[in-house]
């Protein structure tokens, strides 16, 4: 009964925190301060990726995805370039493990779905493998460096 009872309280938890995400597709130029403090934080500062490597140019092209939390704060990002490669996907360390990821990730199809894009691809760091695969993505290829941590390419057919 007791184990009932707490995974009740986790479910609806989560569930709470996962109903009071909202995503929100943007552009570079409407977004630029609130993608660039959430990609600085998470791959500059967390993980030590030159900043010239992260704002590498592309931006400008590509659709975005902001993520924001019950006090609307922004807390999530991630971008899609035309030809289909999804990435720059960062989560603030505060908000991970609520459903914040999942939520763009389920945009970002939509969004290829509704361009009757083909397929998606992107580079995961190995760490991200369980999550993309979660949401049927396929590994292929070996597994490469990027900004010195393992990558591994995946890829979702849309068609």
């Amino acid at each position: 009964m007791v184990a009932r009872y707490i995974y009740w309280i986790v479910k609806s938890h989560y569930m709470q925190a996962k109903s009071s995400i909202r995503v929100e597709q943007t552009s570079w130029q409407a977004s630029e301060l609130e993608i660039r403090r959430i990609r600085t934080a998470v791959f500059v500062e967390e993980q030590n990726v030159p900043a010239e490597l992260d704002f590498d140019g592309l931006d400008k092209q590509c659709i975005h995805w902001l993520a924001y939390d019950a006090t609307n704060a922004a807390v999530g990002t991630g971008r899609l370039l035309p030809d289909g490669h999804f990435g720059r996907m960062a989560v603030l360390a505060p908000n991970r493990k609520r459903g914040i990821g999942d939520a763009i990730m389920r945009a970002v199809i939509e969004t290829a779905k509704t361009e009757k894009l083909p397929e998606l691809y992107l580079h995961a760091q190995l760490t991200a493998l369980p999550f993309y695969s979660g949401l049927g993505f396929v590994s292929y290829g070996k597994e490469f460096m990027d900004a010195d941590m393992p990558h591994i390419a995946m890829k979702l057919i849309l068609v």
